[in-house]
Order: C-alpha cells, then sequence, then structure tokens
C-alpha cells in the first residue's frame, strides 16, 4: 500500500507542476495579447523606407521585408547583390525597404538595429552585415544585442550613439507603421515586392533575372 500511495503522490505532484506551468504560460500569452499598442506619431507613418537608386529611374521595387526571415537573407545574399549592379546602380531601377516583422524572436530588435543605423546614413550597410551572418544570430536563443552593437562598429558608426538607439528603442513607431501599412496594402509574408505601385508575384521566385524581366517589360511599355 505504501508504494501505491507514494506513486499517487508523485502522479499529484507532476500534475500540479503541469496544471501551474500551463497557467503560467497562459498568463505569459495574455500579457503579450494584451500589450499596449506601439505608440505611432506622423513623423513614424510619414517615414518613406530607405532607398537605393535613382529619383528618375522608371521602375520602383518596394520590398516588405523581416531582417530575420531567412528568405529574406537568402535574396539579399544571393541575388540582391546582382539587382544592385546591374539595375540599381545603372540607374534602371529604385529600391525602397520597408519593415515588416514577422513573429521570429528577434524580428523588431533587428529592424531597431537597422533602422539605428539609417540613423547615421548606414543602413544598407548594416542590413548586408544582418544579412550575412543571420544564421548565426537569427538562430540563437540568446539576445542578440551585442552582436549588433559589434557589427555596428565594424560598419563604422559611432557606437555610443548606436548603442543609445538601440536602447531607447526609439524607432518601434516607425517600424510599427510600416508593418501596418504593409499589412494595409495585403503583405502577410516577407519578402513581398511591389513594382511602381502594385503588388507583383514572382512565380519562380524573386530572382535577378525575374526582376531583370520585369524591369525590361516595364521600360518597354514607357517607350
Amino acid at each position: 500500500m505504501s508504494r501505491f500511495y507514494a506513486v499517487l503522490v508523485a502522479v499529484a505532484l507532476i500534475a500540479g507542476v503541469l496544471i501551474w506551468k500551463g497557467s503560467r504560460a497562459g498568463a505569459s500569452e495574455a500579457a503579450t495579447s494584451n500589450a499596449p499598442p506601439v505608440p505611432i506619431n506622423a513623423a513614424d507613418s510619414a517615414f518613406p523606407g530607405y532607398v537605393l537608386g535613382s529619383d528618375t529611374a522608371p521602375v520602383e521595387v518596394v520590398e516588405y521585408a523581416d531582417l530575420q526571415c531567412p528568405h529574406c537573407g537568402e535574396f539579399s545574399v544571393v541575388q540582391f547583390p546582382t539587382i544592385r549592379e546591374q539595375l540599381i546602380n545603372t540607374g534602371r531601377l529604385r529600391w525602397r525597404f520597408r519593415d515588416f516583422p514577422l513573429q521570429f524572436p528577434w524580428s523588431r530588435l533587428s529592424a531597431l538595429a537597422g533602422q539605428c543605423a539609417g540613423e547615421q546614413g548606414k543602413f544598407w550597410e548594416m542590413a548586408d552585415a544582418l544579412y550575412q551572418a543571420q544564421a548565426d544570430w537569427g538562430r540563437s536563443s540568446r539576445n542578440p544585442s551585442s552582436r549588433f552593437r559589434d557589427m555596428a562598429r565594424q560598419i563604422g558608426l559611432d557606437g555610443s550613439r548606436f548603442d543609445a538607439c538601440l536602447d531607447s528603442r526609439r524607432y518601434e513607431g516607425r517600424i510599427e507603421a510600416s508593418r501596418l501599412q504593409g499589412e494595409a496594402k495585403g503583405v502577410s509574408g516577407t519578402p513581398t515586392f511591389f513594382v511602381n505601385g502594385r503588388l507583383h508575384d514572382f512565380p519562380g521566385g524573386a530572382t535577378s533575372d525575374a526582376v531583370q524581366k520585369v524591369v525590361d517589360s516595364v521600360s518597354a511599355a514607357r517607350h
């Protein structure tokens, strides 16, 4: 009998722990869902994103992206350098980046790192650094803030200014405004592309060749 009661006690203890954990998880989820909305001001809503390319380029692509998104990282590392060299640098294409953070653990933190680098005129350098190292920090369960601070210094930013910006989270409203604007346009995943204001689906993926064909097609239609 003593062994029987010992088993019952053990089962009861395990059940109690599971119930406690479940209630904690439920409270955590409730706290997250009830978190206050990020304040957005007029300047946040008016921010147009970061742009590469000529103002007179006949084609503009707007990319909604998440700096922790693996698909965005693959596109940036594999395809974007060719697009930048052959289309953007030659004046045929203008490229605009807009934040669309998803539910990855460090989506918003990496977006903040990009915005804080942009404050010093080096958004694209930080975006490149983040994407290049994404397989490292993006898969880590540890907060990558220190890694982002190292990157900031490596690309020549004022480290103290970057640190203060990251700690203050001053661009949260700008990031949230960008996400909401994308959502209103039908963005639900990343990367999502708009060509001259229209949502564009690249059937075989947004390869450099596919983007080239779109630019050629739009340019030809203008003549």
